[in-house]
Formats: C-alpha cells, structure tokens, sequence
C-alpha cells in the first residue's frame, strides 16, 4: 500500500470511529434494558396456563414413584439422570449444560407436531416429538426448576427477534447474582442479556406473575 494509499484509510478509520462516538446512546443499548409493568394475571395466558396444567396432570402420574413434588428430577424421567448430574453444581454450570442439552433436540413446528400454528408443549411432550422455540424455553425453564431454581428467578419471555424482521421468537431468562442471562436454542452458550442486541422484548411470565416490557425513552 502506497503512503497516499494508508492515509486515505487512516483518514477513513477515523471518521468512521467519529461516526461511532457521535451515535446516541441509545443506538448501543441493548433492548433488554427497559422498564417493566408488573402482573399477576397471568389467566390472560391460556397456551401457558394449558401448558401448566398439563404439567401438573403428567407430573402427577408419576407420584407413586418420584413423591409429590411437583418440580423433582425423577419426574423429568429419561432426562433425569443427566439433570441430577448437575445437582449442586453452580448455578451458571446448570444453565450452560442444559440449554446444551436441551438444544440437541431438533427443531420442529408446531404446524408439524400438533397440526396447529401455535401450541406450548410441556417438558415430557418436547423429550417425546421435539418442538419449537417456547418449548425449548420450557424444558429448560422446568429443568433448573427441578434443580431448586426459585420460580421468581425465571420467566419465559417473548421478543421481536429483528435480525429477522422482528418475527417472534422466545427465550429463557435467568438472573443470578443481580445479572439476567438469556437461555437461547439459536445461541449456543449463555449470555448476559445486555449483550444481546437483536432481541427486543414484549412481555414475560412465569406461574405467578407476567410483565409487559416497555422501551426507556
């Protein structure tokens, strides 16, 4: 490259990193940082609402050999082995493997699996036909639940996925330690929420509250 050549990209670079610097800060945030409109009505919900009671009906047959509680490894049974596995391991190691191990699962419609558009399948229907992207939420969702994670700790949550066009996608978030981390069958590792830019929240629930999310003006 002749000297003429590297000024004309130096003096290129530059503007370009003035260009950066002069954006507003808000062209950098991620989405995930927002404000939240609490609630407990989550009877709004029917597809969660179904979901979680055919949990509870399925979970149920099981009592005569895994007890009665209702979030228990022995009642996740095929994948129970490897979810005990984990037990007592930290927090952040329960959640990479089994949003690794959840994620091995291919991907299916629900057009395909259930013959409709739309249906939210519970943890023992997804390790039977497979699923979607909400029901790879709710395996992991009721994995860590079975490892002793709080429900409070969890939601699944619905967003606009805008490298695609802001089609809906949904994911698992869980906060540990005042850090809310994103659980993803398209990421394969965990990530920290405000490092994720392409995902523009709508609203999230888990079995006693949901919230609406909201853009910081």
């Amino acid at each position: 490259m002749t000297m003429k050549g590297l000024g004309k990209t130096i003096a290129h670079c530059f503007v370009a990193l003035l260009l950066v610097v002069s954006l507003p800060a808000h062209a950098l945030q991620s989405y995930f940082i927002n404000t939240e409109v609490k609630s407990d009505n989550i009877e709004m919900f029917p597809k969660w609402m179904d979901m979680l009671h055919r949990y509870d009906a399925e979970s149920h047959t099981l009592d005569s050999v895994c007890g009665k509680t209702q979030y228990s490894t022995c009642k996740l049974k095929e994948w129970k082995l490897f979810v005990e596995g984990l037990r007592g391991k930290p927090r952040l190691v329960q959640m990479a493997q089994i949003n690794a191990f959840a994620n091995k699962y291919p991907y299916i419609e629900d057009i395909v699996n259930w013959g409709v558009e739309d249906y939210w399948a519970t943890v023992y229907e997804f390790q039977r036909k497979s699923g979607d992207c909400e029901d790879y939420a709710i395996a992991k969702y009721t994995s860590l639940r079975a490892l002793g994670v709080p429900n409070d700790d969890m939601r699944i949550e619905i967003v606009q996925d805008l490298n695609l066009g802001g089609v809906i996608h949904a994911i698992l978030i869980v906060f540990v330690d005042g850090q809310v981390y994103v659980l993803d069958n398209q990421i394969k590792q965990v990530m920290l929420a405000v490092n994720i830019y392409h995902y523009k929240p709508i609203y999230s629930i888990n079995e006693t509250h949901w919230w609406r999310h909201l853009m910081i003006q």
